[in-house]
């Protein structure tokens, strides 16, 4: 077989040195020499590990190294290591803070050549790189390759440690941390909060600034990182590419995908060491905690207010700033938060997704459903920390604290009497609309007062009888 190729290739090397008019002709020998010689250099520029040919022996040296797993050039600053000269050149810039290639349009500078030519493309416009799934477009090849995972599910970065699957190489790595103990890199010199990602600290910064640099074209929201405005953007185009397979619940984000198959799983890995708790993630783990430290870390900048969770901030600074950014599909009445329009897009389709596990009851919103269920397990979470008496809701147990500490927070903005409860301030409120009504309508008074005379007459009719029977 190799023999047959040989004289193939020989005759291609005679053919390719055949006689032309003028020319020496090359003897059988040399011929022979010229063809082993080219053999030679093509042998060896090639991989004896995967067959892969080079252009070069360089080439072939360097390629070398992803076999043999050397890395000969060491970074002095942190230790790292790299297989090419260059690319160790590249990473000292992230030390010296050096950033050479600048862009012509709007000046920004990078480190590396290569990142400028990406960011070229925000000016142009151009994405090459199509879905053919989705015909989603991108700036990067590995922008699309890592958009494709989504689509095939494919996770091809295992950790060695522990078995676990990410379609990340950069996730991958904040993973190893866990087991590594490897300490954050990046440190935020306001208040010492530490990150994985230059990037993540840059997002983080910017709240402290008060800098909120991507802007929504849709609506002007502004937001302090570019991934934020992302999740943002989902509400104008209410997209939903991601779909559950067991009920066919549709999500604009992976993440939410991926919390919501948990409820089918009953996956909970993380556990309140307080109360013996289990939550399917760790950051409703977190948030659970607040409960029983009392930390409340974001603050109203309109009132003294304080909350545990960033959502719960945000829907109450709308109560002072009166927006209503969610709005009904059915009808024009307006939302404040995303899961009140939710509860109430379900008026108009009848839609009780959530079904009490001990009874065939259904809700349309979870926390119903919760609130319900601990009519069955005789569950009150909530405890008085003034009397030790329990509540199923939170709310019930705010109510009742009010008792003890004498706090009136619902006041009347028409004569500024204040009230515990805040029906008791609806209820109160009827007589200003009584007042207001009488102010407009002169008859209206002379009318109930007429009503108000018959009434009496009456009574005194009804207690005359009685003396009379007596």
């Amino acid at each position: 077989m190799e023999e047959s190729e040989e004289s193939e290739e020989l005759s291609e090397v005679e053919e390719e040195h055949h006689d032309k008019p003028g020319e020496k002709p090359l003897s059988r020998s040399k011929t022979k020499k010229t063809f082993i010689k080219k053999r030679r250099a093509k042998k060896s520029t090639t991989c004896t590990q995967c067959g892969k040919s080079l252009s070069t022996k360089q080439s072939l040296e360097y390629h070398m190294r992803i076999h043999t797993g050397e890395k000969p050039f060491t970074c002095d600053q942190c230790g790292k290591s790299f297989t090419h000269k260059q690319t160790l050149k590249g990473h000292m810039r992230i030390h010296t803070g050096e950033k050479p290639f600048i862009c012509d349009q709007c000046e920004k500078s990078f480190s590396n050549k290569q990142h400028l030519r990406v960011h070229m493309k925000v000016h142009t416009g151009e994405k090459p790189y199509i879905c053919d799934q989705c015909e989603k477009s991108f700036m990067r090849k590995d922008g699309l390759e890592s958009h494709m995972r989504i689509h095939s599910g494919e996770k091809p970065h295992t950790c060695d440690q522990c078995g676990k699957s990410f379609k990340h190489k950069h996730t991958l790595r904040e993973h190893m941390r866990i087991h590594t103990g490897a300490t954050l890199l990046y440190a935020c010199d306001q208040c010492g909060k530490s990150f994985t990602h230059k990037k993540s600290l840059n997002v983080h910064v910017n709240i402290h600034k008060g800098v909120r640099p991507f802007t929504c074209d849709q609506c002007g929201k502004t937001f302090n990182g570019d991934l934020a405005l992302k999740k943002h953007l989902s509400i104008h185009t209410k997209e939903k590419p991601h779909s559950c397979s067991l009920c066919g619940k549709r999500f604009s984000l992976l993440e939410y995908l991926h919390k919501h198959q948990k409820t089918h799983t009953g996956v909970r890995e993380y556990m309140c060491f307080e109360c013996e708790k289990i939550f399917s993630t760790a950051n409703n783990l977190k948030l659970h905690q607040r409960i029983h430290t009392g930390e409340k870390p974001y603050k109203c900048s309109h009132c003294d207010n304080r909350f545990s969770c960033l959502t719960n901030l945000k829907g109450h600074e709308r109560i002072h700033t009166g927006e209503k950014p969610y709005k009904c599909s059915h009808c024009e009445k307006r939302f404040s938060r995303s899961s009140s329009l939710k509860a109430h897009e379900r008026i108009h389709t009848g839609e009780k997704p959530y079904k009490c596990s001990h009874c065939d009851k259904r809700f349309s919103v979870s926390t119903e459903v919760k609130i319900h269920e601990r009519i069955h397990t005789g569950e009150k979470p909530y405890r008085c920390s003034h009397c030790d008496k329990r509540f199923t809701q939170l709310e019930h147990l705010k109510r009742h604290e009010r008792i003890h500490t004498g706090e009136k927070p619902h006041t009347c903005d028409q004569c500024r009497k204040s009230f515990s409860i805040k029906s008791h301030l609806k209820k109160h409120m009827k007589i200003h609309t009584v007042e207001k009504l009488d102010l407009l309508d002169p008859r209206r008074t002379r009318s109930d007062g007429r009503k108000q005379e018959k009434k009496n007459r009456r009574q005194k009719c009804k207690n005359a009888s009685h003396v009379n029977q007596g």
